[in-house]
């Protein structure tokens, strides 16, 4: 049997869907599925000579910024008017896309990002009728319309949420191509302890006290100026500053003053180590860093305000309902709210710890399953066509 190639579609933007698609590729390679796993970023496909960001400017790049700066105010606006705009251009993705999928001839199609689903689905399905394509949400839930889920497309949806799931079964999905996880995919090493390791060595190590809560405090790859904001108010509480490629940032937290411990720290590939090392979690609601945090036992306290990006608003009130952590309406509050956070920590730890999240190891199954789905259908059409049956079926085709 020809060897699978299976296609995750991803882009930069924000971090969090390359970052699900390099777990999921090694959740595949560790479950010993016979399939080549081909990662694809869209932006190199649709702007593969990189003249628009040679000419006028990374769209991937400006939003990362943002981030970076919190200027997160306004970016509903700003997701209106690319989705408009990738409605008139509708037709030139088309084009762009029915050559990539004829050039490269994908078994499985599974795109780990929102926004572009309908020029890619319907530019498979246009090239290569009988290849099954699935949205992979790395988002708790959708943000209708024309986000995650495009109605009326006859694919497959992974969902980390049963919100996610009422949404598809409410858009019209079909009940049997919508597949529910037990949450988000976070990478397979957040699930294995590193050998040898002693958090009270650890923390001891950092400057520490082990017997008084530590806080980890991350705003994604590039950090946040929301971090300085924490800082200054929390000085007397043990706080790691995780800073990622932001150095300036890192500079400044640690010219600030403090009573506690505190360590700050710039980009690390050993997100899962440092995270064991906290009690509870300070952050922006993302759906990685949250499901990272609560996977590893950590209570969190996030923001909901203007500021919170439109698609994580929900992750808030997933909080709340919950009971995971505290929702506060800025970080400005944070010091009057902390010690009552911290008497119900053991409480908040507990109800965290109740909350099992296997999806990086279940998607690989859904998929096979998928997979099988689809080249049984092509068999049954063989069946039925005999010996006349068209080059179009052979090979997953």
């Amino acid at each position: 049997m020809p060897t699978k190639n299976i296609d995750l579609i991803y882009f930069n933007a924000g971090g969090g869907h390359r970052a699900s698609a390099l777990a999921l590729e090694k959740s595949i390679a560790q479950s010993g599925l016979p399939w080549q796993v081909r990662l694809v970023n869209l932006t190199d496909v649709l702007d593969p000579q990189g003249t628009l960001r040679k000419y006028t400017f990374s769209p991937e790049d400006y939003y990362n910024a943002r981030l970076a700066r919190g200027l997160t105010i306004g970016l509903r606006h700003e997701l209106k008017l690319l989705q408009g705009a990738l409605r008139l251009l509708h037709p030139t993705l088309l084009k762009i896309l029915k050559l990539h999928w004829l050039r490269t001839e994908p078994d499985l199609v599974v795109s780990l990002i929102p926004n572009f689903n309908r020029s890619l689905f319907e530019s498979l399905t246009a090239t290569l009728p009988g290849v099954p394509y699935v949205t992979l949400l790395t988002d708790l839930a959708d943000f209708p319309p024309h986000f995650w889920m495009e109605q009326g497309q006859d694919q497959h949806l992974i969902c980390g949420s049963a919100q996610a799931v009422q949404q598809a079964l409410q858009a019209g999905f079909d009940a049997e191509k919508v597949h529910a996880t037990s949450g988000m995919i976070i990478r397979p090493d957040f699930y294995t302890e590193p050998v040898g390791f002693d958090r009270t060595a650890s923390l001891q190590a950092l400057g520490f006290d082990p017997q008084r809560p530590v806080g980890v405090v991350m705003f994604g790859g590039h950090g946040s100026r929301s971090m300085l904001a924490i800082a200054e108010r929390l000085p007397d509480v043990q706080l790691i500053f995780m800073c990622g490629h932001n150095a300036k940032l890192a500079t400044k937290l640690r010219a600030l003053p403090t009573t506690a411990p505190r360590h700050v720290m710039g980009f690390t590939s050993a997100v899962a180590e440092v995270m064991r090392l906290g009690d509870f979690f300070i952050g922006k609601p993302g759906p990685g860093s949250l499901s990272e945090a609560l996977h590893l036992g950590l209570p969190v306290i996030v923001t909901r305000n203007a500021w919170t990006m439109p698609q994580e608003r929900y992750n808030t009130d997933w909080v709340r309902e919950n009971g995971f952590g505290l929702v506060l309406p800025s970080f400005r509050g944070i010091e009057a709210a902390l010690p009552a956070f911290l008497d119900d920590l053991a409480a908040s730890r507990a109800r965290v710890a109740a909350y099992r999240n296997r999806a990086v190891f279940e998607v690989p199954q859904i998929l096979q399953d998928i997979l099988r789905s689809a080249e049984q259908v092509q068999l049954d059409a063989q069946s039925l066509m005999g010996a006349s049956t068209p080059r179009l079926f052979e090979n997953g085709r």
